[in-house]
């Protein structure tokens, strides 16, 4: 593979799957078992899902890597310089390295692409010489350059995270509405929906709103494309992550419409219904119970039957009634979109 060989639509689609895969497979351990292995005080389930997460930027790297049909010593080198890139380890004080969160999900993917562009630009011409060559100056190079621009991308990220803070001050309704839609956008991009709200510490009806949101992405998403991919891939957009649509998306933004439609009434569900989060579950929505299992907890009067109901009908009921109606209407109706534009080739 050289670089006159790669299209620049072909490179974007390959790294953007690359992300969208590796979030989606280093995310759902947690999201199934965290909120099992806390009810159970099951200590290796949740050292275990906490581990994945953190495995996330090599996940990415060899995701990728695979999708650019690398040999084994690139993908090896891409993921390395992924995990460097995306700031997951930090040097210890006392010696060593202390591994955390599960870096900046952006980051890593522009160190993917910085590490992509490195390996196809050498290419073949180190010969002999690959095995050695290409690791060092992969890792170093490639890893090196995404940890510099690191505190910049970090920035810019915070800077969308106050964005996302000032509707917080608007009045409830238009604040739900406005923060589930943005939530429902994020979660189909390289930004980290968790990342964003625990930076801004989002809480309360607006966590609640951002939730059902995501929530509203995943089953309407789901319901899009089930025509056309596999019962496991169409459950994994609520179970998992709909960031598997991220380059579903990028190719036609207008097939968002009707997820956005979505998003937008049962995000005001927020307010009407008084469902609240924390910043952590404003990332996750249905995935892993997560988003449900905090509204209760959250809710006035804990798992009383009443709320069990509300949070029945506003993370499950609402979104998957919609899913179809707004389907039915941009499909069918005025044909905007198709389940076609919905496909996944996931293997």
């Amino acid at each position: 593979m050289s670089i006159k060989t790669v299209k620049p639509k072909a490179f974007t689609m390959n790294i953007l799957n690359g992300i969208a895969l590796g979030v989606v497979v280093s995310l759902i351990p947690g999201a199934l078992l965290s909120e099992l292995s806390k009810a159970l005080g099951w200590s290796f389930g949740l050292v275990a899902t906490g581990i994945a997460q953190s495995l996330m930027p090599i996940v990415v790297g060899v995701a990728v890597a695979l999708n650019f049909k690398f040999t084994p010593i690139q993908i090896g080198s891409l993921g390395m310089a992924c995990v460097i890139g995306s700031g997951v380890a930090r040097v210890n004080p006392d010696g060593g390295f202390i591994f955390q969160g599960s870096g900046d999900v952006i980051n890593t993917g522009l160190t993917a692409v910085i590490a992509a562009l490195i390996i196809i630009l050498l290419g073949e011409k180190l010969q002999a010489f690959t095995i050695l060559v290409i690791p060092a100056i992969v890792t170093v190079v490639g890893g090196g350059l995404g940890l510099l621009i690191l505190p910049y991308v970090k920035y810019i990220t915070t800077m969308l995270g106050q964005f996302i803070a000032t509707l917080t001050e608007l009045q409830p309704i238009p604040m739900a509405i406005a923060i589930a839609l943005m939530f429902s956008m994020m979660i189909v991009s390289p930004i980290a929906t968790v990342g964003i709200a625990m930076a801004i510490s989002l809480s309360g009806v607006a966590s609640g709103a951002a939730n059902l949101g995501v929530c509203a992405a995943g089953f309407g998403l789901c319901i899009a494309g089930w025509q056309v991919n596999s019962i496991p891939t169409s459950l994994a957009h609520f179970i998992g992550s709909p960031k598997m649509q991220m380059a579903n998306v990028l190719k036609k933004p207008k097939i968002m419409l009707p997820i956005l439609c979505n998003a937008a009434i049962t995000g005001s569900l927020a307010v009407f219904l008084d469902l609240k989060g924390t910043p952590f579950s404003a990332g996750f929505g249905f995935s892993g119970l997560i988003g449900p299992i905090n509204a209760l907890a959250l809710a006035t009067d804990g798992w009383s039957v009443g709320n069990i109901v509300k949070v029945v009908i506003a993370f499950v009921i609402v979104p998957v009634a919609l899913g179809f109606v707004f389907k039915y209407l941009f499909n069918q109706k005025l044909g905007i979109s198709s389940s076609e534009d919905y496909k996944l080739d996931f293997n």
